[in-house]
């Protein structure tokens, strides 16, 4: 698994996925000034990376999730990965709209779903885990057996883990921040002593302090 998260660090980096900048933070809707910026979508538009990506949560699945029998991608991140994932295990997919359409048959599950069939939710991005778990609840409202989660990228903030236990749901993510963080200074992406501010920020991300003066 340690590889696994290593080759996946390192993919994120090269495309910039997952970019840092602790010098010059950038600022999230939320007005929390963040060291990192990361954007999944980009995996798509590399072949190596995506083949890496999708195969790796493939193997989380197999692995974590033997019993799977449908996968539900998030909207609209994790659509993609959700299609091309079950379409290398050779199962059906759906993914779950943000909210029900406002005509047509109003779905908000988007895909055939029988109850008690096991799903497990594609997400791109684990941070606080909220639409996530959004998404979790909405399939077990519908009567399906939810096993968990799988992602590319966690943060790994206490407040993700947190919602995540309360839930009852495990994630599983091919790669962390920690993991990124010292991939990125060993190829000199960022320098060695911004891995402490880095780590403060995933601590605790409306704490200013770790920002350079």
């Amino acid at each position: 698994m340690e590889e696994l998260k290593r080759l996946i660090a390192k993919d994120l980096l090269s495309i910039r996925a997952v970019f840092f900048r602790p010098d010059e933070p950038f600022i999230w809707a939320s007005g929390i000034k963040s060291p990192v910026y990361c954007d999944n979508r980009l995996t798509l538009t590399s072949v190596d990376v995506r083949n890496d990506v999708e195969n790796g949560l493939a193997k989380l699945i197999k692995e974590y999730y033997p019993d799977a029998e449908v996968l539900m991608g998030t909207s609209t991140a994790g659509i993609a990965h959700a299609a091309i994932t079950a379409h290398l295990l050779g199962m059906p997919m759906g993914y779950v709209r943000s909210g029900a359409k406002d005509h047509g048959r109003k779905n908000q599950i988007e895909g055939k779903l029988e109850k008690g069939q096991k799903v497990v939710v594609v997400e791109d991005l684990i941070s606080t885990a909220g639409s996530a778990i959004e998404v979790v609840n909405i399939l077990r409202e519908a009567g399906a057996d939810v096993l968990g989660i799988v992602s590319i990228f966690t943060y790994d903030m206490k407040k993700g883990h947190e919602r995540l236990k309360e839930a009852e749901i495990s994630n599983i993510s091919l790669t962390n921040f920690d993991t990124i963080a010292e991939v990125a200074a060993e190829e000199g992406y960022i320098k060695a002593e911004d891995i402490s501010a880095l780590k403060a920020f995933r601590d605790n991300p409306s704490d200013e302090s770790w920002i350079k003066n």
